[in-house]
């Protein structure tokens, strides 16, 4: 299979033609697969030309559609809402950096069920399909310029015994051939919030308490940002 027949490859030429692009050569720069063969990511060099005749930006980062599910675990006594969040390093800056679960859909195509497994990988979650909700009805682009990073953005609400909330914080998680060294938090909402130092993670909480329509939980964050 060549390069450009990678599921991912041909997700990200589809969008740019069925936008009106014109894509004469795409020249693959790095590449990075999965043990199975899969597509991971790339960085390609493009000869692409809008409907307007003008050149586009060259390169992109090949990342392809990716799943993100904020799980609000909920003290079944007091009400408190509390972020399950994954800790590891990211490349960006190599800071320990805390998130919602997350995860590519490589060459699938029912982001649910990605986002099913994910959640169980790097938390021990196990969640049931109706248990998770969407947030938004077509896909987030969080980086439009450089990358064809397409979000499908989910949330799951849990209430629980406090004992078993707790039961999920410092678990070590993640893949090591993938490079993944997760570590699990479980933090009271606010405090996991103050902690989320990228802007979807953020969003994210924004989209899910409006969802829910939990204003004075909006309003304690909206304090946080001020």
């Amino acid at each position: 299979m060549g390069f450009t027949d990678n599921y991912k490859v041909r997700l990200w030429k589809n969008r740019l033609e069925e936008n009106g692009v014109e894509v004469r050569g795409v020249e693959e720069l790095f590449s990075k697969y999965r043990a199975n063969g899969d597509l991971l990511f790339a960085l390609v060099n493009a000869d692409a030309v809008s409907p307007e005749g003008e050149k586009l930006l060259p390169l992109c980062f090949i990342k392809g559609e990716v799943v993100c599910v904020l799980i609000c675990l909920i003290d079944q006594n007091s009400g408190e809402k509390y972020l399950l969040l994954v800790r590891q390093r990211r490349i960006c800056d190599g800071s320990l950096t805390y998130e919602h679960p997350a995860g590519m859909l490589d060459s699938e195509t029912d982001p649910a069920a990605v986002a099913i497994r994910e959640v169980w990988e790097e938390t021990g979650v196990r969640l049931e399909r109706s248990q998770i909700r969407s947030l938004n009805a077509r896909v987030l682009f969080p980086s439009t310029g450089t990358s064809d990073e397409a979000m499908y953005l989910f949330f799951a609400e849990l209430t629980w015994p406090l004992e078993k909330i707790r039961s999920f914080d410092r678990q070590k998680k993640g893949e090591v051939t993938e490079n993944e060294y997760i570590t699990t938090h479980v933090l009271p909402f606010v405090e996991g919030y103050r902690l989320i130092s990228n802007t979807n993670g953020l969003l994210h909480c924004f989209l899910y308490l409006t969802e829910v329509e939990d204003w004075e939980l909006i309003k304690r964050l909206k304090s946080v940002l001020i």
